[in-house]
């Protein structure tokens, strides 16, 4: 029997399997009884949480604003969410007409399922985790493009051209910039020798952030651009495109849409915290397993509090300009965070001090080169804001010009 304080979902586990056991169920019954019901229940503390994130990001960007956030609904305004959320559910359900109703109504639960699916190999703990896949990272990966999936079906099906317009963006975004994530997501999978999120987790004695800065770096920006959250918001921006994708959507099926954007930043926190920061590892949690939860809480927090800083901050690109973010500067950095890292590692096996030494002052010294070439590249390319202005004419050139004529 597993000890509670060490494992207490595995002990609640064992024990529900031995009562239904007991009444009679069969074992293998029981099994894909306690699959389902620990799926509904990692899924309604995901779908909860948001209620929280929601507020706390609402109150943290009137922080930085320098403006109020909710203050009126409860202590705080801590009940806002709950508010907002009991008048989505109480709005009409609308189809527009034209629309391929199943695609339509389809597309919203494929964008929340794709990332509730990603928490199914999320280690909380050591032992605490849906699923241990050995091919964690590819998972990750393959069901990520579900979201890219479900913004398409939403434009297509939407009949609108605006919808249809906003989904040919996340063309030219999400799928653009899921190339240099990959590659940043091979860095600690190279230095763990394993696709298995738990296996990052537990090699990172040191964490991949001092290891592989740059690599960190380029995820976290394809990580922000992959929510399509501000500054990377042109797959819904309002201002120019009536909200893209979700123009015709309403009720409770935009606000699953909206449930999905912000799961999906706290997602994006969450997985940079177990790729790159050790996840569930700190002090004393051999002893006490348990404190592993608090310590990833605590990492995703801080990584969740830049993303929002940066939303908060940073006004939005235009399309050109994200573009060449991606393809001109991310793409061939994380390509070259890649090659020097393999090499390192490589010639350094068994020396973990000088490997650690060696990556960071190599990956100190390519973000400084790669910065250096994009200032000389910015001056030679750079446009004027401001046309030269045309000189006024003088009078003797007005005479000159009326005696030629």
């Amino acid at each position: 029997m597993t000890n509670w304080l060490e494992d207490p979902i595995h002990w609640i586990a064992e024990w529900l399997y031995g009562v239904l056991v007991g009444w009679g169920v069969l074992p293998s019954v029981a099994e894909v009884i306690l699959m389902l019901l620990g799926a509904a229940v990692l899924s309604t503390l995901a779908l909860l949480w948001v209620l929280f994130l929601i507020w706390f990001e609402r109150k943290l960007i009137g922080r930085i604003q320098d403006r109020f956030g909710p203050n009126r609904v409860g202590p705080w305004g801590i009940f806002q969410s709950v508010a907002d959320m009991i008048k989505i559910f109480t709005k009409e359900y609308i189809t527009p007409q034209g629309a391929d109703k199943v695609l339509y109504n389809l597309a919203p639960i494929l964008a929340v399922a794709s990332v509730l699916l990603i928490w199914a190999v999320l280690p909380f703990t050591r032992s605490i985790m849906g699923v241990n896949l050995n091919v964690g990272v590819v998972y990750i990966v393959a069901v990520g493009g579900g979201g890219v999936l479900a913004i398409l079906m939403a434009g297509y099906a939407s009949n609108n051209k605006y919808a249809f317009l906003g989904a040919s963006r996340a063309v030219a975004q999400l799928i653009s910039y899921e190339v240099p994530m990959v590659i940043s997501l091979l860095v600690p999978v190279l230095l763990a020798g394993s696709m298995g999120l738990n296996d990052i987790s537990q090699a990172q004695s040191v964490p991949y952030l001092v290891m592989a800065p740059v690599a960190a770096l380029v995820f976290f920006i394809t990580s922000m651009a992959e929510t399509g959250r501000a500054p990377f918001d042109l797959v819904e921006a309002e201002s120019e495109l009536v909200a893209g994708y979700n123009t015709e959507y309403s009720g409770l099926k935009f606000g699953m849409f909206f449930v999905g954007e912000f799961l999906h930043s706290f997602t994006a926190a969450l997985l940079f915290a177990v790729l790159f920061l050790g996840g569930w590892r700190g002090p004393f949690v051999e002893q006490v397993p348990l404190l592993g939860l608090v310590y990833l809480f605590i990492k995703t927090m801080v990584v969740y509090f830049l993303i929002i800083l940066v939303r908060a901050s940073v006004p939005r690109f235009r399309i050109d300009q994200m573009m060449d973010l991606n393809w001109k500067v991310l793409t061939p950095l994380s390509i070259l965070s890649f090659l020097v890292t393999a090499v390192i590692a490589k010639v350094l096996e068994g020396q973990f001090l000088f490997q650690v030494l060696g990556l960071l002052v190599a990956n100190v010294i390519l973000l400084l080169l790669f910065m250096e070439w994009g200032e000389r590249r910015n001056k030679r390319h750079r446009r004027p804001m401001v046309s030269e202005p045309r000189p006024l004419a003088t009078p003797a050139s007005d005479e000159t010009s009326m005696a030629q004529s």
